[in-house]
């Protein structure tokens, strides 16, 4: 909430330019792009569709196998970015990340790496050339909270959350191409897409509800309220691996939800813990990790059954924000998102491998190389 905060005091204290309106609904209707091209396949697995198939432990494409292993942790209140080498959990690396650095998300053919910031009225895309580690030249781009790419790669999508936007940019030129109001869904943040590329659904932070949206014009499909608890706050949305259906973490319900494989409606809802934040595959896609950051958990689901299998505690307490799997699938690396710190887990026993102290306000880090074919965004939506 101090986001919005901010926007208000800005527009407040005489900075009408910083704060004019988005393109209105019927002005982005009207400037509709052209359908995205479509989506890759899903490929089975064992006559099953496992649209993670492609990101299997250790499936490497040439090219991405040639990147350097590193670990890039955005830290959103120092405004930094530490790197850190996976293999001696050392800080190897630290530079500007922009103002208010959120995630650090793969393009849509992996060979770029961006750090998106959000401090309004500005914000940002910071490449990084992942073959080196090294950062690039900052480009300027509205509050970019979080960064996906439609299926087929034609758009970049920003999800500018304090203005409850999502703006299409050309993702060669980053130039904006149209934008797409949802005025009720305050604190517009993460989603995944169906398995046809057709629809996203996005959760709303602030509003509990979500979103479907049409990936091809952007039009709101519909919207879903949520209903476990009265003030409820959805955050990370992912596709199950069976394509089936998604889940979605609210931190404030203490679990996840579940919705059908079209988003049409919620299907059920499964208890986690306090906090309940980010949603992680493991490498054979029967596993769903969900970070517990207000315990300090993190919970172990079957994907199949939909049910818990443990819980992994991490010592001494912790705040596990967002992360991701390693490419041989053996460790969870997660933020610590109060503690200035970064979290190794052993996805077999639960074990801490590594706590490595890092900026102020660490959020959506990236391991890096991934497996996969292409990437949809956030912190490695590879499929």
């Amino acid at each position: 909430m101090r986001r919005y905060t901010a926007l208000l005091l800005t527009c407040a204290l005489a900075l009408p330019a910083a704060c004019a309106e988005s393109p209105s609904k019927d002005t982005a209707d009207n400037a509709a792009p052209p359908a995205s091209a479509a989506s890759p396949s899903a490929s089975p697995t064992n006559g099953k569709l496992n649209v993670y198939a492609d990101a299997a432990a250790n499936h490497l494409r040439a090219d991405v196998k040639a990147d350097k292993a590193l670990v890039y942790v955005p830290n959103t209140q120092s405004d930094d970015v530490d790197v850190i080498d996976p293999v001696t959990y050392k800080v190897v690396d630290h530079f500007y990340g922009g103002a208010e650095p959120q995630h650090v998300v793969p393009s849509y053919d992996m060979r770029t790496l961006y750090v998106t910031s959000s401090r309004v009225p500005g914000g940002s895309v910071l490449p990084i050339d992942p073959r080196t580690g090294k950062p690039g030249k900052i480009i300027p781009v509205q509050d970019v909270y979080n960064l996906y790419f439609t299926p087929g790669g034609q758009y970049a999508w920003v999800v500018a959350e304090a203005y409850q936007r999502i703006d299409f940019y050309d993702p060669k030129s980053w130039k904006l191409v149209k934008s797409a109001s949802f005025p009720q869904c305050e604190g517009i943040n993460h989603m995944d897409f169906t398995v046809d590329g057709k629809l996203a659904l996005a959760s709303c932070e602030f509003a509990n509800r979500m979103v479907v949206i049409d990936v091809a014009t952007g039009k709101l499909v519909r919207d879903l309220p949520l209903d476990v608890v009265p003030e409820g706050m959805p955050q990370d949305t992912r596709l199950l691996p069976d394509g089936s259906a998604f889940f979605t973490a609210d931190m404030h319900a203490n679990g996840v939800y579940v919705f059908d494989a079209q988003a049409n409606r919620r299907t059920g809802f499964i208890p986690t813990g306090q906090g309940a934040h980010g949603i992680y595959f493991s490498r054979d896609g029967k596993r769903a990790f969900v970070s517990n950051r207000d315990e300090g958990s993190i919970s172990v689901l079957d994907v199949a059954t939909r049910k818990p299998i443990t819980k992994w505690r991490i010592p001494g307490g912790g705040s596990p924000d967002m992360g991701g799997v390693s490419a041989d699938g053996k460790t969870l690396w997660l933020a610590g998102r109060y503690h200035s710190e970064v979290y190794a887990i052993d996805v077999n026993t639960g074990q801490l491998r590594a706590r490595i102290p890092v900026g102020s306000g660490p959020h959506g880090l990236l391991i890096w190389p991934q497996p996969g074919q292409y990437s949809l965004g956030h912190t490695g939506n590879i499929r």
